[in-house]
């Protein structure tokens, strides 16, 4: 009995010491984890480790074209403007403008990137039509402020800031546009459940998620190839104690059930960051008046990219059938 006792005892040490270890190298994870998707500052990772995250396809020649758009772009002739969030951070934007626009678009750039480098590509198509655009730096990157990136949640209310200068800056009639390409498509989606200001006609939303949760659920299952079940409550109490906010406290699934603002849908069929069926949901989600474009084949934030002439065709018929039904939609 006492040598049976014995090894029960040595069992259970072991078993316990194997489920601390477990639960440290758990928690390290996660650490490590939240710090590269929120902190400004994030820890060092080679090109590889961050292709790793996004399961990004490396082709040199398109990123080479990308470079060139994306300087091209940064080097127009843009007026840099500087607001402050609501919570004092100050914020910058880069207005391009057309001498009599027909719209003004704000657009927002994706998670770790910049608002040349998302927008490069697209960005003479939306000059050539006579839309004024406002890139905005998102907060927690390049030269806006704030120590953290808040995948949406905190960056909606800087989009209520920025339509709150553009309304008090231009005409009161001009039809506005929200745009936003991977976590800016869920930052202004989220968005649309807030009470925005001005003349909202609608809103443009590519390869955006569904929440925090559920972008960070599916890369560290699908792209990293670990279970977030152990991680997920660590990752939710280390992000609260970040920005004020849960992982599930706020996501474009709720946003868009209260949402009154036409939106064009779009995504990738190929896309490895941000599954396509985060789009159909919200999609199905959206009780406001919407539109859906799939891409074939199109990698995460390739649409315009790998469709263009289709791409255009559905986005200015977007516009002819909503520049001037800002009153009917108005939040």
């Amino acid at each position: 009995m006492k040598k049976s006792f014995k090894k029960v005892l040595l069992g259970t040490s072991v078993a316990v010491a194997g489920l601390t270890a477990y639960a440290a190298m758990s928690y390290s994870f996660t650490k490590k984890f939240v710090k590269i998707a929120l902190d400004r500052e994030a820890p060092k990772t080679s090109e590889k480790s961050k292709n790793k995250i996004s399961r990004t396809v490396i082709n040199e020649e398109l990123t080479k074209k990308l470079a060139s758009m994306s300087e091209k772009l940064n080097n127009s002739d843009c007026e840099v403007i500087e607001i402050t969030g609501r919570d004092g951070e100050k914020l910058i934007g880069h207005l391009h403008r057309c001498e009599k626009p027909d719209r003004i678009i704000v657009a927002m750039h994706g998670w770790r990137s910049s608002w040349s480098k998302d927008f490069g590509a697209i960005s003479e198509f939306w000059h050539k039509n006579n839309s004024s655009v406002l890139y905005v730096e998102q907060r927690g990157q390049n030269n806006s402020g704030g120590q953290y990136i808040g995948f949406g949640m905190l960056e909606r209310y800087d989009c209520v800031e920025w339509l709150k200068w553009i309304f008090d800056n231009f005409s009161k009639g001009i039809p506005i546009y929200l745009a936003g390409i991977s976590m800016g498509a869920s930052t202004v989606l989220m968005a649309s459940g807030l009470e925005l200001p001005g003349n909202i006609c609608g809103i443009m939303a590519d390869c955006g998620y569904t929440s925090p949760h559920d972008i960070w659920k599916h890369v560290t299952e699908n792209n990293l190839r670990l279970s977030y079940g152990m991680v997920a409550s660590m990752a939710d109490d280390i992000c609260r104690k970040k920005i004020n906010m849960g992982t599930k406290d706020c996501s474009t699934i709720d946003a868009l059930k209260q949402n009154k603002i036409p939106v064009l849908f779009v995504h990738g069929t190929a896309d490895r960051f941000v599954p396509i069926e985060m789009t159909y949901e919200n999609y199905l989600a959206c009780t406001a008046p919407k539109e859906l474009l799939v891409v074939p084949g199109a990698e995460h934030a390739k649409s315009y990219l790998t469709e263009k002439e289709k791409y255009e065709d559905v986005v200015k018929s977007f516009w002819k059938k909503y520049d001037n039904e800002k009153a009917i939609y108005s939040n």
